[in-house]
């Protein structure tokens, strides 16, 4: 019998070292080399089809590199024996199942990694949805999936986090308590990774903020350095994504 898994390490870290996704002859990532370190909300920004999505899903195995390589806590996350207590992570809100509650939706999940009810309960309570953890997901809101979703990336308590596009289809409410949850839980010494394309948001929420064009890394640095000569992070986001928003036909 497999032992069960130990305490989370906090000082996790994303390692991307000449990552290359080509589908076909188009490359959605290009050589993509990045480290995205504990303590602090680092932002993923770049146009749409830059990459962004491809590259979270290289880090977390769900997409084969053509060459390259990503890694979490120095090994590739297809390696991990209990993988929810390494990385949590939300990709898609809607990629629930409508049918079930929202406890069972997690404590399906939960058992995959052994970990327990009281956990489960302990999330939805974190998230705000303890009120309505015995409703059919169906029935929720976008906003209401996008917390359920934070839960569920929190359900092994792991220290390297990533979320895509976190704040889409939210209301005002919903974006501010995202906006304190991921900075709350940089603050406990986590690895946290958002990608989006809303840069007043990212201005509020991000201290790193790494930007891509055309599935090539633009800029590694921080919101500081990046806005220090007075540009907003919009202005000097577009300043080096340019001519990189463009969409290139597949060949």
């Amino acid at each position: 019998m497999r032992r069960g898994p130990d305490r989370r390490t906090v000082n996790g870290m994303i390692e991307v070292r000449q990552l290359t996704k080509r589908y076909g002859a188009t490359p959605a990532v290009d050589g993509l080399t990045f480290t995205v370190r504990p303590g602090s909300v680092t932002g993923f920004l770049g146009p749409n089809g830059a990459g962004k999505s491809t590259t979270m899903r290289a880090v977390l195995g769900l997409d084969k590199p053509t060459s390259g390589e990503a890694r979490v806590n120095g090994r590739s996350f297809a390696d991990s024996t209990w993988p929810l207590h390494e990385v949590g992570a939300l990709l898609d809100a809607n990629a629930v199942h409508g049918g079930r509650t929202a406890f069972d939706h997690l404590y399906c999940l939960a058992r995959s990694n052994r970990i327990g009810r009281r956990r489960v309960t302990a999330v939805l309570d974190q998230v705000g949805l303890a009120e309505v953890a015995r409703k059919r997901v169906g029935t929720f809101s976008l906003g209401m999936k996008q917390r359920l979703g934070i839960a569920a990336a929190l359900l092994g308590d792991p220290g390297v986090l990533l979320f895509d596009e976190p704040v889409n289809g939210l209301d005002p409410d919903g974006i501010r308590w995202i906006r304190g949850a991921l900075r709350g839980l940089a603050a406990e010494g986590r690895t946290v990774l958002v990608s989006s394309h809303l840069m007043s948001e990212m201005a509020l929420t991000a201290d790193q903020v790494l930007i891509v064009g055309r599935g090539r890394l633009l800029a590694e640095t921080s919101i500081a350095e990046l806005t220090a000569q007075g540009e907003s992070l919009e202005d000097a986001y577009f300043a080096l994504t340019g001519s990189d928003v463009e969409y290139r036909a597949a060949r």
